[in-house]
């Protein structure tokens, strides 16, 4: 367990990571982390794309929706963001965001924007699962691991961080059984977060990145950690339902209804404790597994 200074300097980072410099014209930079993957870690561009998109917009019209492309790996370094003011209705903001490392388009996105009005509700109910309290957080697991963790996701995969994940469903992390495509994951920082809704938001949509394509991993027994197996994420779509905290647990339910010519589909729903839908999700992926035999799965 993180002790409570370490707790509140690794939520802090995340904080700051969320943080934009502004470059005028509505344009921002911001930094990146460094998680250990080859890539930019997607989660991080999602939330700092909706930051910048939510700067052009007043704080009374909060996001419901945003749909997003990755086009390119991003690189470990800093990312231009250019909002372009797309659409102000009576009812409905809408922006587009394109993200940037020198010359090259990383990736964009479309955000939709809407004033606070009453209508008709309805909701899926919560799935039953356990609550996290007796779970094992993802960082335990792998650090359980010992020599077995693969080199490659060792350095990074045994630090800290601000998001905890525990996993409902104690899968093998090497080699996991198939299984039917669903799962449940909860969630929430280490660290009380600031109490603004905005930065509440931005972390859920860096979080939902977390895991996500992976339940379109569970049919075949294949793991992110084999060697064999290439993930990349496509595009990820989000919608935001109610209010929420992060810094409350969250649980995220996962399925996949599909996966066909190399692509996984993926689709998340994200519950507080109260049984609340608060977001949805969805994430098409590349998906390679070197020599696995589909007739296997």
């Amino acid at each position: 367990m993180t002790d409570p200074a370490t707790a509140a300097h690794l939520v802090a980072e995340l904080v700051d990571l969320m943080q934009l410099e502004p470059l005028g014209d509505d344009r921002f930079r911001a930094q990146s982390e460094d998680l250990g993957t080859p890539a930019v870690f997607g989660g991080q561009v999602l939330g700092q794309s909706l930051m910048a998109a939510s700067r052009t917009v007043d704080a009374d019209r909060p996001v419901h929706s945003m749909h997003a492309y990755f086009l390119l790996p991003g690189e470990h370094a800093p990312i231009e963001y250019a909002v372009d003011r797309v659409r102000d209705g009576r009812s409905f903001t809408t922006r587009h965001v394109v993200a940037r490392q020198g010359e090259r388009i990383i990736f964009e996105m479309s955000a939709s924007f809407q004033t606070i009005d009453p209508g008709v509700e309805h909701q899926s109910p919560m799935p039953d699962v356990p609550g996290p309290e007796g779970l094992s957080s993802d960082l335990q697991r792998r650090i359980d691991l010992g020599d077995r963790m693969p080199a490659r996701v060792r350095a990074k995969g045994l630090e800290p961080h601000g998001i905890e994940f525990r996993a409902v469903e104690a899968d093998d992390l090497l080699a996991p059984v198939p299984r039917e495509a669903e799962r449940s994951i909860w969630m929430r920082t280490v660290a009380p977060l600031p109490d603004d809704p905005l930065m509440h938001r931005a972390l859920l949509a860096y979080a939902s990145d977390h895991g996500l394509l992976s339940a379109a991993l569970l049919p075949h027994g294949l793991t992110y950690m084999q060697s064999g197996v290439r993930m990349a994420s496509l595009d990820h779509a989000m919608w935001f339902h109610r209010d929420f905290r992060l810094d409350d647990w969250l649980l995220y339910r996962l399925d996949s209804p599909s996966a066909s010519g190399a692509r996984g589909l993926s689709r998340g729903s994200v519950y507080t404790r109260s049984g609340q839908l608060v977001a949805s999700t969805a994430q098409e992926g590349m998906l390679r597994a070197r020599n696995h035999d589909p007739r296997t799965s």
